[in-house]
């Protein structure tokens, strides 16, 4: 009888984790895929990343107390995620100026004003570079890219000021330089 009991309430347990997993999955893969592909830039890369932070979020579904606090759990494991995948390969270098590749689908002018972007918050130190991305791409508060990067909330602001500034710096460089070789 009591065997039969001890089966039921694991049977109960695991049903509702099964539930909260998919939950999970499915109000955040979104965010979570969107922002892999951001941050690693290859969509089929980005893909196993978000499935093995996935399913490590199954493996410690049990360790997540605050459903309100699972983005920014999942972007934490995801981002580790990322940096497993640096350790497991080594990769084969080369000097980035002897390397030319042109994009074929870079032609529309939006596809060049999301590139030129891209490549002015790209251009940013790291330091400026995370929490902005974190804040546009991802929709984090101050005290969430604070928690998450370990930072005081301060900084972050100070930080995130900064990126835009820069980013302003450069992207009207680059329109005031345009207008230069144009007109």
């Amino acid at each position: 009888m009591r065997n039969k009991s001890e089966q039921a309430s694991v049977l109960s347990d695991m049903n509702n984790k099964q539930t909260r997993y998919e939950a999970l999955v499915k109000a955040l893969h979104a965010d979570i895929y969107r922002y892999a592909v951001w941050l690693i830039k290859d969509k089929s890369i980005a893909e196993d990343v978000v499935q093995e932070t996935f399913l490590r979020a199954w493996k410690s579904l049990d360790s997540l107390k605050d459903e309100g606090a699972a983005k920014a759990w999942l972007i934490t494991i995801l981002r580790r995620e990322n940096a497993r995948r640096f350790e497991r390969k080594q990769f084969d270098t080369v000097d980035i100026d002897d390397v030319s590749v042109e994009d074929p689908v870079a032609h529309s002018e939006e596809n060049i004003h999301q590139r030129e972007i891209r490549k002015a918050i790209s251009s940013l130190s790291e330091e400026y570079r995370e929490p902005l991305t974190l804040q546009i791409i991802m929709g984090f508060s101050g005290d969430e890219i604070a928690e998450q990067l370990g930072l005081n909330k301060n900084t972050v602001m100070t930080r995130l000021f900064r990126a835009r500034n820069q980013l302003k710096e450069i992207l009207t460089s680059q329109i005031t330089f345009g207008e230069q070789i144009n007109g």
